[in-house]
């Protein structure tokens, strides 16, 4: 080990008093290697051995939390049963008048437009009744003059055909005429 002294001198180091007793493997408490691990304990314990002081932070932060939150609940609890109690003593019920006061109001401007509403339907109802019925009354009456003017067509027709008719045989009499008298001249 350090220190030029080796395993076998100090682990055959004699007791005083030359008992039988086991000898201890680091040698007597005052010995420079049981001081080296004493201290290399202690060190390790220091810095790498977190333990105690973690533990310690913790029981205080637990210890501050639990404390500072049962207050501040406790508070917070307390405002919370002043806020429902004012909440229901005087909010809810002048929100309720405030409400039906307002929603009576809100019924009677509802119904008034409600009514205003079924007036301008039965007048747009009358109105197109009204226009519905001078539309029938007035293809009606185009429909009669339709046949009148169909009538007056035919016989109109049947004059015109009569007229043609006629003059057809004027024509035919007037060429069977001009025929004797071409047939009178041809023979010379």
């Amino acid at each position: 080990m350090s220190g030029g002294v080796s395993e076998t001198a100090v682990g055959s180091e004699a007791t005083p008093g030359g008992g039988d007793k086991k000898k201890d493997s680091l040698g007597t408490a005052g010995s420079p290697a049981h001081l080296i691990i004493k201290d290399l304990g202690e060190i390790h314990s220091r810095l790498l051995d977190h333990r105690p002081v973690i533990q310690g932070e913790t029981r205080y932060f637990v210890k501050e939390f639990e404390e500072k939150r049962g207050l501040r609940e406790m508070r917070v609890l307390e405002n919370l049963k002043n806020m429902i109690h004012e909440t229901n003593e005087h909010t809810l019920p002048k929100c309720r008048e405030i409400m039906q006061d307002n929603l009576n109001h809100v019924l009677q401007r509802l119904q008034a437009a409600s009514d205003s509403v079924c007036r301008l339907q039965q007048r747009e109802q009358e109105r197109r009744k009204i226009l519905n019925d001078h539309l029938i009354a007035s293809e009606k009456q185009h429909i009669t003059q339709w046949e009148d003017f169909m009538k007056e067509q035919h016989s109109r027709q049947a004059e015109v055909d009569e007229e043609h008719r006629k003059a057809m045989e004027r024509l035919k009499e007037q060429y069977a005429e001009m025929e004797k008298d071409l047939a009178k001249f041809s023979t010379f």
